[in-house]
């Protein structure tokens, strides 16, 4: 696999494997599931072992081997995983699915249906727009309780929803990078429209640990 980042956190976690693809990147979707993103906060469980799992914005995985998905392009992707439960979480993150605390609603998910525990839970935030050239009207500053428009650091507020589901600060990760000021690494919908591309990310639980 070529053109991936990674979480230095993440990566210490023997039994997940994971990825935030930038524009270049090149790996195999084979055995990959993915969503249709309506920038929700609607979760799905993967039931499958590749293929679209059908409407939603986040996807839940305890299965062994299935490597979970989401697609952006100024959105933020985060990742999520219990070492400890073996279950992993793809969650993309809009300004619509922060507003709607889709992280916070994830890590409750995996507490309440797989038995994790929050200070079990490590995270990453992989690169999304930053708050350096986010600007929004006054209607989406009023969802993050701000009073007028201006900009928003979205890594920011799903990062305190991490911390608000009491997952510990030492095992959230943020990647960084802005996908819209640094267009020889990352696509952006609001700086390309139509015409961008998208950026796969990506977290599975492995088969067998290496030794």
């Amino acid at each position: 696999m070529t053109g991936i980042l990674t979480s230095p956190l993440l990566s210490q976690l023997a039994c997940v494997e994971h990825g935030f693809g930038t524009r270049d990147a090149v790996f195999s979707q084979t055995g990959m599931v993915s969503l249709r993103q309506i920038h929700s906060s609607l979760l799905r469980v993967a039931d499958r072992d590749s293929g679209c799992a059908g409407e939603g914005d986040a996807l839940i995985t305890d299965r062994p081997g299935v490597r979970i998905s989401v697609r952006t392009a100024d959105c933020f992707p985060v990742l999520i995983a219990d070492p400890n439960r073996r279950v992993v979480a793809a969650v993309h993150a809009g300004w619509r699915g922060t507003a709607a605390r889709i992280v916070g609603h994830v890590v409750q998910r995996m507490i309440a249906e797989f038995g994790s525990k929050p200070a079990g839970i490590h995270a990453a935030i992989g690169p999304g727009i930053g708050a350096c050239c986010y600007e929004v009207g006054a209607e989406v500053a009023r969802q993050f309780g701000l009073d007028r428009a201006g900009t928003i650091d979205l890594a920011h507020f799903n990062r305190e929803q991490l911390l608000a589901a009491s997952v510990p600060e030492t095992q959230i990760d943020t990647i960084g990078g802005c996908t819209f000021c640094d267009p020889a690494r990352f696509h952006s919908y609001r700086r390309d429209g139509a015409r961008a591309g998208r950026m796969i990310s990506f977290i599975r639980v492995l088969d067998s640990v290496p030794v």
